[in-house]
């Protein structure tokens, strides 16, 4: 089997680690396909597992990688053969920082209507995990509140369109910068606070008329979580999807059971291949309509090619982008 473009995790620790390598291309298992790639993009995830604290679940690669976008190279048995040479986008077990990568077939979704590679590499890392935990955990109904925290980033750009692309009668969002505001409020969002100028529970419930929002989208956690609580309506759903403020969080018991609160969360590499499955069709059905007929865009911040992913690396984590970043790899 021939060599391809790859990047590697050296050890544990800095951008620096990132090193291009080559790698054979891999044979598609059972249920699999392999996608030729074209375009990857960078996430949180791949940050953490770049450091060392966020280990690929067993059977998965070691590259990094959890979206890809590309022509379909091969397919394994069960996988349906007119599939080669179908351009598809894929949320990947790992492995998506290479010029090939294999992907359960089921978790390849179209590129939607004139969308680039680029575009398309975006999106499903990013919409599985919003879908996931917005709608399918935070069950997300029509006219409901939303409350995102971190509304510029990859994840926030995201949930604000979706969100109103499904019906979110308000949406608010947390960001760092009147620059990151902006681009919020240009993307659909109600309210944009800037959250080291403002106590933000406290203007969410004044913005809501003391009600409070139906569904929180945290990926802060640490003090978020009590904040949170005191603007979360009753009966409404707080979902942790990351912790950048930390793993310990409090909530007022009392508050949760008076209110009928719902605390949850969930990270999306470890789940099933079924559980993925499950997201995909949901995606497939309810929002890859509102990509193919422009009402959710894909934001995209920067490019790198595949080689430079260590400076695609410094860059998310500088905090300044707003959007997704992406590595290239042409045709």
């Amino acid at each position: 089997m021939p060599n391809a473009r790859v990047i590697e995790i050296s050890q544990s620790g800095g951008p620096e680690v990132l090193v291009p390598a080559l790698r054979p291309i891999p044979t598609p298992a059972p249920g699999e396909l392999v996608l030729k790639v074209q375009a990857a993009g960078i996430n949180r995830p791949d940050v953490l597992q770049r450091r060392g604290l966020y280990a690929p679940p067993p059977g998965a690669s070691d590259l990094p990688g959890l979206e890809a976008a590309g022509t379909v190279y091969d397919v394994g048995a069960g996988v349906p053969p007119a599939l080669i040479g179908q351009r598809l986008t894929a949320l990947c077990p790992g492995g998506g920082y290479a010029a090939y990568v294999a992907v359960p077939w089921r978790h390849a979704l179209p590129w939607p209507e004139n969308h680039s590679a680029i575009q398309a590499a975006a999106l499903p890392e990013t919409f599985f995990t919003v879908y996931g935990n917005m709608v399918a955990r935070g069950r997300l109904s029509a006219g409901d509140t939303v409350l995102i925290h971190g509304g510029s980033s990859g994840i926030g750009t995201t949930a604000i369109q979706m969100a109103k692309g499904l019906g979110a009668a308000k949406v608010i969002v947390t960001v760092g910068t009147a620059e990151k505001a902006n681009a919020c409020l240009e993307l659909g969002a109600d309210h944009a606070l800037i959250y080291r100028d403002t106590a933000w529970e406290d203007t969410v419930l004044t913005l809501t008329d003391g009600k409070g929002v139906d569904v929180i989208l945290d990926m802060v956690a640490g003090d978020y979580v009590a904040r949170g609580q005191k603007c979360l309506a009753v009966d409404g759903r707080l979902v942790i999807i990351a912790v950048q403020g930390g793993t310990d969080a409090n909530f007022h018991a009392a508050m949760a059971m008076v209110k009928r609160q719902t605390f949850t969360g969930s990270t999306l590499r470890p789940q099933s291949i079924e559980a993925k499955d499950a997201l995909a069709m949901g995606l497939n059905e309810h929002v890859w309509p509102l990509l193919n007929n422009g009402t959710i865009k894909p934001v995209i911040h920067a490019t790198f090619p595949l080689e430079q992913a260590s400076d695609a690396h410094a860059m998310m984590e500088g905090g300044a982008h707003i959007g997704k970043i992406v590595l290239t790899l042409g045709d």
